[in-house]
């Protein structure tokens, strides 16, 4: 079964992030998907914090 890794890109020059590995597909698809994937559309704390010290962000996925 081919695996994904969902993966930070920020627009800045702050490195990549891996933040999950060995999902499928549809749990990749799902996850970017979600509000909390980007900078523009997430509102938890954590997320607001991210983008106030990297600048814009989102997730992506790749295949592993």
């Amino acid at each position: 079964m081919t695996t994904y890794r969902i993966v930070r890109f920020f627009q800045n020059d702050h490195p990549r992030e891996t933040v999950e590995v060995g999902v499928s597909l549809s749990e990749a698809q799902a996850h970017c998907r979600g509000p909390e994937s980007s900078s523009r559309t997430a509102k938890a704390p954590a997320a607001l914090a991210r983008t106030e010290e990297f600048g814009p962000w989102f997730d992506g996925y790749q295949e592993e």
